[in-house]
């Protein structure tokens, strides 16, 4: 295998700096991006060509790729790349000769990047000054100093800012949330045309080296004019891997959980904004709190108060609150707890709402006081010097060294390619037993089968799927001409028989056309 893989990407001439623009790599009707956290670019540059591609995901969020402060602690914390010091495209993750190679590598076979932009402050105030940043800049926070952007004290919102902290004080009050600091980084003031230009020039250096859109970060605490003012002077995709004229797709995080005065409608016009309110839902229909059941799950959507499906980024965890903050609480479902998170990936991937994030972790120690993760702060497995390590791939497709991949869990894997089998497909043929056993087809293109009940799940089922035999892409998969996990035989009136055990790790079934004999 690793001659082979070798081969391959001679043949693609990728190897760092060889990159080579050959094709436009634009696939329609791949909808699953995956959160790469915290790797290296070289490494999504490698799983771009040897799983994220063949595996059918449409793009990775990578971690913000621009210059940061470093914190001196026993280990570097994750929330480093969130305190920026410039636009400087050297990280944690990388060179800029790096991310360049990996922009390349990965759109060469098909796999979009999206980067996580953090444009609405710089570092903490208390960030430091001297060269403690990740390309060895110098900066003074304390002074607001930034002389590689440049910024100065005049370009952050201070003036504007009423309370006596300076920072956010009360999220009821508006001006509040978009003038003040929040948790103590500085506040760029967007409305400054010196602030805005050099935003949109980091903005559309990220495009013009091939990065397809952007994630961006921190939404709630900037003024929607000022992002129109900014999203509308970046630049159309990159043409060498691109169709003449797309535009840069935007989803960006407005934590909206109600209660507050600032809404996720106001930035629909904008783009796709992360619905954090349908990961928290989710959890507590499958931890069966409040009396939920998976049946519910029937009306999921706009009547469940969750935005127009249109408009949703929609996840089952991301970075922040798989840790317990960033909203959604003690209902979030994560990797400690495989089973339920497995069931909740499967009926994300499968059900159309949305577009659709998985999230790749890593694993720290946990140390849990008062019902708080002491050690949240943690960043991802690193060398005693402080740098990250590289993400190690086992025979059996697992990663090592601390990095957990859920991304390459065989059910999060396959249901990702059943979501692109069905993309565009309707809901159809919806099946429960008025309690945690569900069955729901995607328009004759595709079948699921969920059982989250205490007993076995034996039942036969109107599928609206072609007449044949079809490989279960949860238990195995169709290789030649066979099936290496369970069968499903849908008969002439489009029925089938499905089993499934209440103690199956995995206790979900999925057939596709693509997966049929």
């Amino acid at each position: 295998m690793k001659v082979k893989a070798r081969w391959y990407l001679l043949a693609l001439g990728v190897g760092l700096g060889l990159c080579q623009y050959k094709s436009k790599a634009y696939h329609h009707g791949g909808t699953t991006i995956v959160h790469l956290f915290e790797w290296r670019w070289s490494d999504i540059a490698e799983e771009c060509e040897r799983y994220l591609g063949p595996n059918g995901f449409d793009g990775v969020q990578i971690s913000p790729p621009n210059e940061h402060i470093v914190v001196s602690k026993p280990h570097r914390p994750w929330w480093e790349r969130y305190q920026p010091v410039s636009y400087n495209l050297c990280s944690r993750s990388g060179t800029e000769e790096e991310l360049r190679d990996m922009i390349c590598r990965c759109n060469q076979v098909g796999v979009k990047i999206y980067a996580d932009v953090v444009i609405n402050h710089m570092c903490s105030s208390g960030g430091g000054e001297g060269r403690h940043s990740t390309c060895g800049s110098y900066f003074n926070a304390s002074r607001e100093e930034f002389p590689s952007v440049p910024y100065s004290a005049v370009d952050f919102n201070d003036d504007k800012c009423t309370t006596s902290s300076g920072n956010i004080e009360n999220y009821q009050d508006i001006y509040q949330v978009r003038n003040c600091r929040l948790v103590g980084l500085l506040d760029l003031a967007l409305e400054k045309e010196h602030v805005r230009g050099k935003v949109v020039d980091y903005m559309n250096t990220l495009v013009d080296m091939g990065v397809a859109g952007f994630r961006v970060d921190a939404c709630k605490h900037m003024w929607p004019s000022d992002l129109k003012a900014i999203y509308s002077r970046l630049h159309n995709l990159n043409t060498k891997w691109f169709p003449e004229g797309s535009k840069p797709l935007i989803y960006q995080e407005v934590i909206d959980l109600g209660g507050e005065p600032i809404k996720a409608s106001e930035y629909f016009g904008l783009g796709r904004v992360t619905e954090f309110k349908y990961g928290a839902k989710l959890g507590s229909v499958i931890r069966k709190w409040n009396e939920y059941k998976l049946s519910d799950l029937k009306s999921l959507g706009e009547r469940w108060g969750l935005m127009p499906s249109d408009k949703a980024l929609v996840f089952v965890d991301n970075h922040d609150n798989q840790r317990g903050h960033g909203a959604g609480g003690a209902s979030i479902l994560t990797f400690w707890e495989p089973r339920m998170y497995k069931i909740a990936t499967a009926f994300m991937l499968a059900h159309p709402y949305g577009m659709t994030r998985v999230m790749s972790s890593y694993r720290w120690d946990r140390h849990i006081v008062d019902g708080k993760d002491q050690n949240d702060w943690m960043g991802p497995p690193s060398y005693p010097d402080g740098s990250t390590k590289s993400v190690p791939i086992s025979p059996d497709g697992t990663c090592g060294d601390g990095w957990v991949c859920e991304h390459r869990w065989p059910l999060i894997r396959n249901m990702v390619t059943f979501r692109k089998v069905v993309s565009g497909q309707p809901l159809t043929n919806w099946w429960d037993n008025r309690a945690n056993q569900i069955a729901f087809g995607r328009g004759g293109q595709g079948f699921v089968v969920i059982n989250n009940d205490e007993c076995p799940l034996d039942v036969t089922l109107s599928t609206g799927m072609p007449a044949g035999t079809y490989c279960d892409v949860i238990s195995g998969l169709k290789t030649r001409g066979r099936c290496t996990g369970k069968t499903i035989r849908v008969h002439a009136d489009g029925k089938a028989h499905f089993s499934i055990s209440n103690a199956d790790p995995d206790p979900v079934i999925a057939i596709h056309t693509q997966s049929k004999l």
